[in-house]
């Protein structure tokens, strides 16, 4: 299939929503393509809401600890688009792609799709103040539990070599964070090559990849986490949007009680906020729910942290982000994530659907839904600085990130 005629089948595609339903969401109004705009318009810059949400923020310290990376491995990346992602005869994990291609602003630049999204990232990264980052996600293939890699059971692939590379080019931006399987007879000697390397974390995702967080195989591998002090920031709850395993089981965040028992820093993406997973007793609940029990372990203590990325999707519910609003005892433990390119997917955030519900002020949707359509990075913070309920708010400490993936060394 020709760009052009990938192209016309993503706007076939988002006329007709199939990327919405594998996301979980329903159309509330028409559905468009992310308009990928440029420099924000002063009017906007002007605007009291964008000026109200740096107060209290140090941006040195906030480093956006969910982005990934994508592409087509055309740019000597190594990136590698596994068959459920590009083929039409899988026609709702193909739409995912062309959905996060054009929300990268990657979609209409032929030959040349690697360099477009991380350019575009880059632009969207120096509209905001001198200090702030980005965490780049390298992102692993299955494995079977022999840790022989799969590449036809793979969504996709990102290789740890591209998102060092990035993070050293253009390091006043960009930070990187491994992805190793653990079962894979090298993963030990790969996981401190890419400590050394400057990685400040390594990323899981159970279901896809294959790993299950309470297995002994993981144990070598969480002994070099705990010895380093490297974050390991693992996907809980239910997987949507790739598929591996296929064992949603893995991500179960009581799962990863192991991990904490061997001393390792575990941030749980999304906070568990979709899904359900089995309770000790047997019982199925929330997996978020099963995320505040965890938090609440002694053995939780200084190590699990959960990401606040994702919580805002239209497949969230506002009880849960409710819910993060009131736990403010909680919010030391919570980190800033945007799960970039999600915002830059337009039907899948709806402001005015969260101002409805009371946890945004409705004089500010206008606002953010300009916003989005110039700078959907810059657009998330906005967003999650504004969200209240009753009088709770995010503190600053939730965009205080950098002080979880910095290590002293001294």
């Amino acid at each position: 299939m020709t760009f052009n005629a990938q192209r016309r089948r993503l706007l076939g595609f988002l006329a007709g929503g199939t990327a919405l339903a594998a996301a979980g969401a329903s159309l509330a109004r028409p559905v468009v393509v992310n308009p990928c705009r440029a420099a924000i318009p002063v009017r906007l810059l002007d605007s009291p809401w964008l000026k109200q949400v740096w107060a209290g923020i140090d941006p040195a310290g906030l480093w956006d600890c969910h982005v990934h990376l994508a592409g087509l491995g055309d740019g000597g990346s190594g990136i590698e688009i596994g068959p459920q992602l590009s083929s039409p005869l899988q026609p709702v994990h193909y739409a995912q792609r062309l959905f996060y291609m054009n929300a990268g602003c990657a979609h209409d630049t032929p030959g040349a799709v690697d360099a477009a999204y991380v350019a575009r990232l880059l632009n969207l990264c120096d509209a905001m103040p001198e200090g702030f980052k980005v965490m780049l996600f390298a992102f692993e293939r299955f494995h079977d539990t022999a840790g022989h890699a799969h590449p036809e059971h793979s969504a996709f692939y990102v290789p740890n070599a591209w998102a060092a590379k990035l993070a050293g080019e253009f390091p006043a931006r960009f930070e990187w964070v491994a992805s190793l399987h653990p079962y894979h007879a090298a993963a030990v000697d790969d996981l401190k090559q890419a400590i050394s390397g400057g990685a400040r974390a390594v990323k899981w995702l159970p279901a896809a990849q294959g790993m299950d967080p309470a297995s002994a195989k993981c144990d070598a591998f969480y002994r070099v986490l705990a010895e380093s002090g490297t974050p390991l920031i693992v996907h809980c709850g239910e997987e949507k949007a790739v598929k591996g395993s296929d064992t949603q089981a893995f991500g179960n965040p009581l799962r990863l009680r192991r991990a904490l028992d061997l001393g390792v820093k575990v941030v749980v993406a999304h906070c568990a906020t979709m899904g359900s997973d089995v309770d000790d007793d047997g019982s199925v609940r929330s997996s978020f729910d099963l995320f505040l029990k965890a938090m609440a372990e002694p053995r939780a203590v200084n190590r699990l942290y959960g990401d606040i990325s994702a919580i805002t999707l239209r497949n969230r519910q506002p009880a849960v982000i409710r819910t993060l609003l009131e736990r403010e005892d909680l919010h030391e433990r919570l980190l800033h994530g945007s799960d970039y390119p999600l915002p830059g997917v337009l039907p899948l955030i709806s402001s005015a659907t969260l101002a409805r519900a009371g946890l945004l002020p409705k004089d500010a949707v206008a606002d953010l839904d300009a916003l989005r359509e110039h700078n959907p990075l810059l657009f998330d913070f906005v967003l999650k600085r504004l969200l209240s309920w009753q009088g709770h708010s995010f503190s600053p400490a939730v965009f205080d990130t950098r002080r979880i993936f910095t290590v002293d060394q001294s």
